[in-house]
C-alpha cells in the first residue's frame, strides 16, 4: 500500500504526486518504483521540488551538489569531506541500526524529509527497514506516558563531539528524542540505536525508556517494514526511523543510492 508506480520520477504526473503525498501524509513514507535506472544525480533534487522539498541539507560527506552517492568507499585521502567516507558506516557495507537521519544536528538543522533513490542494488542484502516514528511514539505512550515524556526531556539525549586532527569537528548536540514542531505541531524524532555515538541522561526513567524503544524496535512488529529497493525505486519520507542490512556488493555492478537531505517537510496533498 505505500508503493506507487511512476513513469519518470522526474517529472511527475498530477496523480502520481497526489499519490506520493497522500502516503506520505498518512504514514510519513512512500516508496515509489519506476523503469529510470539512469546513474542521474539530478533526479532527487528535480523529485524532491515536485513534493515541495527544497531546503536540501549538504552535509559534510555529500558531493558537490548536496547529494550523497551512497556506495562503498575505500578511499583516505586525509582531508575532510568524500575522501574521508570509508570511516563512516554508511559507506561501508555493514550493517546500519535503527536510526534517524541528522540526530547529530542542531535543531536549526533538523532534517525533516529525505530522498533515497536506488540506482543499483547489492548482489546480496542491503535491505531497509522503515517504521514511521509516530508509530514508535504511539507504542511508547501506550507503554507509559512517563517513558514518552522522559524522552521529550531537552537534555534525554547526547550525541558526543566528533573529534578530528584540528579538534572539534563538530560539538555535542544534547536534546530530546521526540519534540513537537513550534511552528506547525508535528512530531519529530533523533534517536540512534549504536551505543558509541550516545548519551543517555543518567536517570531510572530515561533509561527505561531507551530499553524500552530499543526493544519495540528489535521486536520487529507488524508496524515495521522492511524493502529491498530495485533499481528505480527509491523512498520518500518525513525523517522515519530506518535500518540497513549489511550486503555483498557485484564488483562489476556495486550498489549505488542516491541520498537527499531536506530542511523541509513535504508538500501536503491536494484536498479531494
Amino acid at each position: 500500500a505505500l508503493v506507487v508506480d511512476v513513469a519518470d520520477p522526474r517529472a511527475l504526473r498530477a496523480s502520481e504526486r497526489q499519490a506520493l503525498l497522500e502516503r506520505v501524509a498518512q504514514a510519513n513514507m512512500a516508496l515509489y518504483r519506476s523503469p529510470v535506472t539512469a546513474e542521474d544525480k539530478a533526479l532527487p533534487r528535480r523529485l524532491g521540488a515536485q513534493l515541495g522539498l527544497l531546503r536540501l541539507d549538504a552535509n559534510w560527506l555529500a558531493d558537490d551538489d548536496g547529494i550523497s552517492s551512497i556506495a562503498v568507499s575505500d578511499r583516505s585521502d586525509g582531508g575532510d569531506g568524500p575522501g574521508e567516507r570509508a570511516g563512516f558506516i554508511p559507506y561501508t557495507n555493514r550493517p546500519i541500526r535503527w536510526h534517524t537521519d541528522g540526530y547529530y544536528h542542531p535543531a536549526a538543522r533538523r532534517i525533516r524529509s529525505m530522498i533515497l533513490h536506488c540506482v543499483r542494488p547489492a548482489a546480496e542484502g542491503g535491505v531497509n527497514a522503515l517504521m514511521d516514528h509516530e508509530m514508535a511514539y504511539i507504542a511508547l505512550r501506550d507503554e507509559s506516558p512517563a517513558l514518552v515524556a522522559a524522552l521529550m526531556q531537552p537534555d534525554a539525549m547526547t550525541i558526543p563531539a566528533r573529534l578530528d586532527d584540528q579538534g572539534v569537528a563538530r560539538p555535542a548536540q544534547t536534546g530530546p528524542v521526540f519534540s513537537v514542531d513550534a511552528t506547525d505541531g508535528t512530531l519529530h524524532m533523533r534517536y540512534t540505536a549504536r551505543t558509541r555515538s550516545i548519551e543517555w541522561k543518567d536517570d531510572a526513567t530515561t533509561r527505561a525508556a531507551a530499553a524500552c524503544l530499543s526493544a519495540l524496535l528489535e521486536a520487529d512488529g507488524d508496524t515495521v517494514f522492511r524493502v529491498r529497493m530495485a533499481p528505480g525505486m527509491g523512498l520518500v519520507a518525513h525523517n522515519v526511523l530506518h535500518d540497513r542490512s549489511g550486503f555483498t556488493d557485484d564488483a562489476s555492478q556495486p550498489r549505488l543510492l542516491y541520498r537527499a537531505r531536506y530542511l523541509d517537510r513535504c508538500a501536503a496533498p491536494e484536498p479531494q
